[in-house]
């Protein structure tokens, strides 16, 4: 069968479709040759497809060739890793699901990793490669920042050719997407043909480039097209200023408190209250300022005594307050507690007469008020990342954990303020006074890898997890998240793990029923946990290696 054949005609999915139901009961899309059979055909047009979706072409009507692809001057992956890069992607597609069994590594979950240490060398990705790699960030979103960077302006031309990759032509809002090629050195006059005629990746790019070069310049670049730009990427280029955002972009972000979309209103308040003497910031601090205040006169001692608004005018709406409350709030609660959280937490010590945020934290609220006053200092305090508030508010690691009522206090968001050393820490006590059922969400915010404190009350609970008879799978999300995070260099320390437990009927112990292990657990959940250590311990070994890999040191082993 000539190529031309199957030019313009099946589709993949009327393929798979026939396939699936059998040609008997569905017509083969495509002609056969003289005497050759339908499934022969089905069997010919797919493999002609296949060949044709690995290269990125589609078949389409004859045409003018597409330009050359662009350079990439970036560093090739060494060859080590290369062939590393190549069995993470072609182990992707691998079946799996909950309740894995067994002590190989799941490599699909070491591939984020992979390509964020890959693009922290600076390589770039091999050619050969690219298409399996968009097609991987076309299924995993979470892997289409790391995956664009290492497939640079290549990844980004080779999407244009199929429309199954569009999204790469979106890209993200970082530095790291492929559009960051598009302007090499300092060039005005290429920056501007960029920024007027580019793609969306590659103006975020450029965008982000020039704040990080010179602020003014990326946010005078951007308010050059402001006025045209759609309400969506006018949403994503605001939140770009973030990274570099001063004093000096304050008139700007006034001006967006005016925009025609919520959204973009409510990203430019947002902005705005995290600018420490904003005129934004000092009427919201006014308007919260009226509504909390100290009450000496109460019999039992100082009070908090909270006064809610009674309206949401205006003036509020314009500065970013939602007049609208979620179903099941309160109008009066939902406006206080967004005033309270787009006030600076600066103004609380003075307003309550204490010297601390503790001291603050601690005075009782009247009236029921405690939880929504609380919730908006919890909010404030990641917004503005505000250390000093975010440790009053989470009180000590061996405290009990708050009742799953208590919906205002999130310890996860709380310990994103804390420095990465002292939240690590503060996980590290938590999992050591109350075990892992808790602490899957707080794990999640700690730094990679994690630190040797963290890790090593991770791996205790988990043992004692085993010795009282707990059952794996109960600790898988917990085990997972130790083999992406948990030092590599802890290997050889956790080997010990890893050891077979004694059958109990060899001595007779349970009588061949299978009990009788450490702590109660049957001999199948020991077998189980045995495969998790095992497991751990292997992935923490393949991580050091692709860690050497990358660094172009000898393999060993």
């Amino acid at each position: 069968m000539t190529s031309t054949t199957l030019t313009g005609s099946a589709a993949w999915d009327d393929l798979v479709t026939t396939a699936l139901l059998g040609t008997e009961r569905r017509t083969v899309p495509v002609p056969s040759r003289p005497g050759q059979d339908a499934a022969g055909a089905l069997l010919d047009a797919a493999a002609l497809r296949t060949v044709q979706r690995r290269a990125a072409l589609l078949p389409v009507p004859s045409r003018t060739p597409p330009e050359a692809a662009p350079g990439d001057d970036r560093p090739a992956l060494p060859q080590a890793a290369r062939r590393r890069l190549a069995l993470l992607l072609a182990d992707r597609a691998a079946p799996g699901g909950g309740g894995r069994r067994g002590s190989a590594p799941d490599l699909t979950e070491l591939l984020p990793q992979w390509l964020a240490a890959a693009n922290e060398h600076g390589y770039r990705a091999p050619a050969a490669l690219l298409p399996a790699l968009l097609e991987a960030a076309r299924a995993r979103s979470d892997l289409r920042p790391a995956a664009l960077a290492l497939g640079g302006p290549r990844a980004l031309w080779l999407a244009r050719l199929n429309p199954q990759w569009k999204y790469a032509l979106r890209g993200s809002t970082t530095g790291s997407t492929p559009g960051a090629a598009a302007v090499g050195a300092h060039d005005p006059e290429g920056e501007q043909r960029v920024w007027q005629e580019g793609l969306f990746a590659e103006r975020a790019a450029l965008l982000a480039a020039v704040r990080r070069r010179d602020a003014g310049a990326g946010r005078e670049l951007l308010a050059s097209t402001w006025a045209k730009e759609r309400a969506e990427d006018r949403l994503m280029f605001l939140d770009s200023l973030r990274a570099e955002l001063s004093p000096a972009d304050e008139p700007f972000l006034e001006q967006a408190l005016s925009d025609r979309s919520r959204n973009v209103r409510a990203t430019a308040a947002e902005l705005l209250t995290g600018l420490p003497g904003s005129a934004l910031a000092d009427r919201m601090a006014g308007r919260a300022r009226a509504c909390v205040a100290l009450d000496r006169t109460h019999g039992s001692g100082p009070r908090v005594v909270v006064e809610a608004p009674h309206e949401c005018d205006g003036a509020m709406q314009r500065d970013g307050v939602v007049a609208k409350p979620p179903s099941g709030r309160g109008e009066r609660s939902w406006w206080l507690s967004q005033l309270v959280e787009a006030a600076p937490l600066g103004i609380w010590c003075e307003r309550l007469g204490v010297g601390r945020a503790a001291e603050a934290v601690a005075l009782p609220v009247a009236d029921g008020w405690q939880p929504d006053l609380h919730a908006a200092w919890c909010r404030a305090a990641v917004r503005q990342g505000d250390a000093e508030w975010a440790r009053a508010l989470l009180g000590p690691a061996t405290s009990p954990p708050a009742p799953a009522s208590s919906s205002w206090l999130d310890p996860a968001k709380l310990l994103s303020a804390l420095p990465a050393g002292e939240r690590a820490g503060w996980v590290a006590e938590f999992v050591a006074a109350h075990g892992l059922s808790e602490a899957f969400r707080l794990l999640g915010v700690c730094a990679v890898p994690w630190a040797e404190p963290l890790g090593r009350s991770v791996v205790d609970a988990l043992d004692a997890a085993r010795e009282a008879g707990g059952y794996p799978w109960s600790f898988s999300g917990v085990m997972g998240l130790a083999e992406r995070c948990l030092d590599p260099a802890q290997a050889d320390r956790l080997e010990i793990l890893t050891a077979v437990p004694c059958d109990p009927a060899d001595d007779g112990a349970s009588g061949g029923t299978g009990e009788g292990t450490a702590g109660g657990a049957s001999t199948g959940a020991a077998g189980y946990w045995t495969e998790a250590f095992q497991r751990l311990v292997g992935t923490l070994r393949l991580r050091a290696a692709m860690r050497a890999e990358l660094a172009g040191e000898r393999e060993v082993g």
